[in-house]
């Protein structure tokens, strides 16, 4: 912002007067920082598409699948990625839409507008992620269970336990494995979505000065 701080204090000031900055110049700025964040938010959304598809594709869940005898998933996974892959397709959508509209907006209170939804439509995006991450874990850590040869021990053990500290102690486990898990995209999403979005906001409170 430091462009714009410039263009304010040179505003301010008599001897700059000459130089007819306006309101108009200002916005100008914020409409095509706004646009460039907001490109670089449906950059990171695709980038991030595409990362997760290459490691599906180099893991082959199917294999993995049969290989625990969990035939009878596969169908259940595949519809759920499915899913996921639509939800990620339409929020990607809405980005570029965002985006487009952002670019070629001319009013400060439409432009205004826009960059609320757009950080609605990022928050809910991460949101929706951090739930899918959360709900995989716990789907990843029930086939585990159930169909995984190594668990029959630790499943007698708990089936032969009165006070359920077995059980206990592995419930512990899974709960503490997805919170560092979750923690962990949390910040990751905090801090590369977090920054544009700062940004973002940083430009609505200048745009909405001017339009008082």
């Amino acid at each position: 912002m430091e462009e714009l701080d410039l263009l304010k204090k040179a505003w301010q000031k008599d001897t700059y007067k000459n130089e007819q900055i306006s309101e108009v110049e200002i916005y100008k700025m914020l409409h095509t920082k706004s646009s460039s964040i907001v490109k670089w938010i449906l950059i990171i959304s695709i980038i991030e598409l595409l990362f997760w598809t290459a490691i599906s594709v180099c893991y082959n869940v199917d294999d993995y699948m049969k290989k625990q005898h969990a035939e009878n998933t596969i169908v259940y996974l595949k519809a759920l990625t499915l899913f996921n892959y639509a939800v990620i397709f339409c929020f990607i959508y809405c980005f570029y839409k965002n985006y487009i509209k952002i670019s070629t907006t001319s009013s400060t209170k439409q432009l205004m507008q826009d960059i609320l939804k757009t950080r609605k439509i990022v928050q809910y995006y991460v949101w929706y992620n951090l739930t899918m991450i959360v709900l995989s874990l716990i789907a990843g850590f029930a086939i585990a269970f159930v169909y995984n040869p190594k668990m029959a021990l630790l499943k007698d053990k708990i089936s032969h336990e009165s006070n359920y500290h077995t059980l206990l102690i592995t419930l512990g486990v899974m709960v503490l494995t997805c919170v560092i898990v979750v923690g962990l995209f949390w910040l990751f999403y905090r801090i590369l979505y977090g920054i544009l979005l700062r940004k973002l906001n940083t430009n609505y409170k200048e745009l909405k000065k001017i339009d008082l």
